[in-house]
């Protein structure tokens, strides 16, 4: 699967190892984030990875940042968008099966790397639900 990875500078650690891990498992990986440690705004790269999941360009996307919610709030911002923060494996399984998230959101500042890789493979292996969650998911994008 193409993946798109995106990073401000708190992920960039996370985000290089993690790239390298899935492409180890076989998954392309396009860069959206910075490659350095000096300050920027994580909205320069989550808007890019956000359009590059609406048009296609990836399948799905990976986020990191400090918290994890500016990412979040960033891409949920567009309407193809459904990003789901994750700081624990059941969370990371839950925002797929039951919130079919196209984009992961992890905060590099608070998991262990340990826990990246694990939440990271639970919402890759895990399925959306679908039923009475598809119903859900149909009213979340407004005009």
């Amino acid at each position: 699967m193409k993946i798109g990875i995106c990073n401000d500078h708190a992920g960039v650690d996370y985000k290089n190892r993690l790239s390298e891990y899935l492409t180890g498992k076989g998954h392309e990986m396009v860069n959206f984030g910075t490659d350095t440690t000096d300050s920027m705004d994580y909205t320069d790269v989550a808007h890019p990875l956000a359009s590059a999941v609406e048009s296609g360009e990836v399948g799905l996307g990976i986020a990191f940042c400090g918290t994890g919610n500016g990412m979040a709030m960033t891409l949920n911002k567009h309407k193809g968008i459904r990003a789901g923060l994750a700081w624990s494996e059941e969370i990371g399984v839950l925002v797929k099966q039951h919130n079919n998230a196209n984009v992961l959101v992890m905060p590099a500042r608070f998991i262990p790397f340990e826990e990246v890789l694990k939440i990271t493979d639970a919402w890759l292996d895990t399925e959306f639900e679908g039923g009475r969650h598809l119903k859900r998911i149909n009213k979340i994008p407004q005009e």
